[in-house]
């Protein structure tokens, strides 16, 4: 039986040298990797209704929502450094920039509770009340 081992290293020097960027997690693939004009050509087009954020992206409506990471938590956004060849191979990421919260997209229905992503930031406390201090 074989085992792949491979392992991903942060370049942690990286995290004080990062931008503070908007993110956006749609509900589709892009095949694109680099940057885009996000600003110019989907965030004009936002529309905050009864507290619901609406956008059209390629004829597609999506309804979003602001998340926030965890109280303490910084998301990160990482960038390939070495890409490995192999699975037996490590490879390397830095940190390309950071934020503190994300809009959240779904396609036509609005995120709700019962989504991974929102279920996800509350996670961190319901970890803490499980494997935290027990006060009597």
């Amino acid at each position: 039986m074989s085992s792949n081992s491979s392992v991903t290293t942060v370049q942690l020097g990286s995290v004080s040298q990062a931008d503070e960027l908007q993110v956006h997690l749609l509900p589709c693939e892009i095949e694109h990797d680099g940057p885009a004009e996000i600003s110019r050509y989907f965030t004009a087009a936002i529309k905050d209704r009864k507290h619901e954020l609406t956008v059209s992206f390629r004829g597609r409506g999506f309804k979003g929502q602001e998340v926030n990471c965890p109280q303490g938590y910084t998301g990160l956004v990482l960038k390939q450094v070495h890409k490995p060849s192999s699975d037996q191979e490590d490879g390397v990421v830095k940190v390309a920039s950071v934020f503190h919260n994300l809009t959240y997209w779904n396609l036509e229905t609005p995120p709700s509770s019962d989504d991974g992503v929102v279920m996800a930031m509350g996670w961190p406390e319901l970890a803490e009340a499980i494997h935290g201090p027990i006060e009597d």
